[in-house]
């Protein structure tokens, strides 16, 4: 009886874990729709006008920083573009991940100089713009961490398959030495071997 009962616990685990594990087809999808947004985003930063705000009083480098806020925006939707094609490849979800945060630390160091330096409003959909991701973002960080439990999962279970593997070879009887059959036309002794 317990015998059976152990497998029987561990596939009802496996159950359980699988049921809270995003499916890559709605991953994908979350993807998709991360992609979707950020290219809304682009539209808002074309209004921004840094250029107009140095004659206000602002610093000459919120230039830079609204140009960099547009490349990174574009690189986020690529990766989203391309993890969304890829949704079980761990690296395509970090650096989708680690953009959107790039993405929002640049909004939110910029939303203050948008509202003193052009206009409220334009500060405000910015930010509701950025905001609508927020979910995207929650969900992938959240298929992130379970793909990564997943991996580490199947790599212990890989590596004790083979350690199991590995036990089970080293049990197996060593052969001993091979005998040279008699009739053998190779010389036992270096000496009787004869140059030409």
């Amino acid at each position: 009886m317990k015998t059976y009962l152990l497998p029987c616990i561990c596939l009802l685990n496996l159950a359980c874990m699988a049921q809270s594990f995003t499916a890559p087809w709605d991953v994908s999808q979350t993807a998709k729709a991360l992609a979707e947004q950020v290219e809304k985003l682009a539209p808002v930063l074309d209004e921004l006008a840094p250029s107009d705000w140095e004659a206000k009083g602002a610093p000459a480098v919120y230039k830079d920083q609204v140009q960099n806020l547009r490349d990174e925006a574009r690189y986020l939707a690529r990766a989203a573009r391309t993890f969304e094609k890829s949704p079980d490849r761990l690296p395509l979800a970090l650096e989708t991940y680690f953009r959107i945060q790039s993405v929002e630390g640049q909004v939110g160091s910029l939303m203050d100089a948008v509202r003193k330096y052009q206009t409220q409003a334009l500060g405000d959909k910015l930010q509701a713009t950025v905001v609508e991701n927020s979910t995207n973002r929650d969900q992938l960080r959240q298929y992130i961490s379970d793909l990564a439990t997943s991996r580490e999962q199947e790599v212990k279970v890989m590596d004790q398959e083979a350690q199991r593997c590995r036990d089970q070879v080293m049990r197996l009887p060593f052969p001993g030495p091979t005998a040279r059959p008699q009739n053998s036309t190779v010389p036992k002794n270096p000496a009787e071997v004869k140059t030409r």
